[in-house]
């Protein structure tokens, strides 16, 4: 697969850099800049899953919780800058309701496939069930209630505060499950156990070119995205909740799947629901402070079908997982739940 990867980056990085400069189709470009930002987003994630076995559980924990969401917070700056707000919401939607019902749909029904019943540890699960209901569902709806029954209201204000207090709770929350409470979070010792694929100068050396050709395919990517929407009759809602999503997580994908086929549940999961807490609590937050300083204000007041797509995700991936347990079945529900949410994004 990883050979794969590097055909794909090996093809897609020279056309794209050819393509800019004589002025290809923006159609032809965003889609040669969807498929580059996939391999990259793997060596990315490689490079630093090897700078973390080397760091320790501790550091290497921090990292991962830090650079894992690292393709999606690049690809929002351009849009910030070009002052993409819609479609910096949409992503921020798709890339929720993608690891909830996409990865840990996928990962359900392969693992199930092989697994007919993995368990998984239910009080990882119950501490992020807590998070994802304080980050999605008081989080972004209060200021959605408040700024939409009230247009006059101040909801940069507000949107602020939350990001503040959301932000605190989330550096907590990898307090608890790095220090306080390592032991209940088993996995964090089973991912180092691992030997690194890299030594710490050629990751770090790998991160930063990477990173470098993630910010020039996510500005390509950005500024093609009005031509696509009018080419194929997209909304940039739609481009933003299913297709960047999709490209920005593709490599945690994967990732999340090819662990529950191993049965390893409890990693599978702590992909998905752990990328989704990230962007809830993290990404978002920083997001928003990013958008004052590029001069494009950003609130955290989300449109009512963004909004109950995040919240009706949470809950039902939480409904699944309260058990400790699942098999293929809960997989295709999931997945047939991000189906009918991508439809109705679709004719949005």
């Amino acid at each position: 697969m990883q050979r794969i990867m590097l055909i794909l980056l090996a093809i897609t990085l020279p056309l794209s850099v050819i393509g800019k400069f004589m002025h290809w189709s923006e159609v032809a470009l965003f889609a040669i800049a969807c498929a580059a930002i996939i391999p990259l987003a793997g060596v990315m994630g490689r490079a630093t899953e090897s700078i973390a076995i080397h760091s320790g559980p501790k550091i290497g924990g921090l990292m991962n919780a830090t650079f894992g969401n690292a393709v999606e917070l690049i690809i929002a700056f351009f849009a910030l800058r070009e002052g993409l707000i819609g479609v910096v919401q949409a992503s921020l939607t798709g890339s929720i309701i993608g690891n909830l019902l996409l990865v840990a749909g996928l990962s359900m029904l392969v693992g199930g496939i092989k697994h007919p019943q993995q368990k998984f540890n239910r009080t990882i699960a119950g501490t992020n069930a807590a998070m994802m209901l304080l980050g999605v569902v008081i989080a972004l709806v209060i200021p959605a209630i408040f700024g939409l029954s009230n247009p006059g209201g101040d909801d940069l204000k507000i949107s602020i505060g939350v990001s503040i207090v959301v932000m605190i709770l989330y550096l907590l929350g990898l307090f608890f499950s790095l220090f306080t409470h390592r032991s209940l979070f088993n996995y964090t010792e089973e991912m180092h156990e691992e030997e690194a694929e890299w030594s710490v100068g050629k990751a770090v050396g790998i991160l930063a070119l990477a990173t470098a050709a993630v910010a020039f395919e996510s500005e390509l990517l950005v500024h093609t995205i009005e031509a696509v929407s009018l080419q194929f009759g997209w909304s940039e809602v739609f481009i933003g909740v299913i297709i960047v999503a999709i490209i920005g997580n593709a490599a945690e994908h994967s990732s999340a799947i090819l662990m529950a086929w191993r049965n390893k549940m409890d990693l599978a999961l702590e992909i998905a629901v752990g990328s989704s807490l990230q962007i809830a609590m993290f990404v978002t937050p920083v997001l928003v402070f990013l958008s004052l300083i590029l001069g494009n204000p950003m609130t955290l007041v989300f449109s009512w079908p963004e909004l109950a797509a995040m919240v009706l995700s949470v809950f039902l991936i939480n409904f699944l997982a309260q058990d400790g347990e699942s098999n293929w079945l809960e997989g295709a529900m999931a997945l047939g739940a991000y189906v009918i949410i991508g439809i109705g994004f679709y004719y949005l």
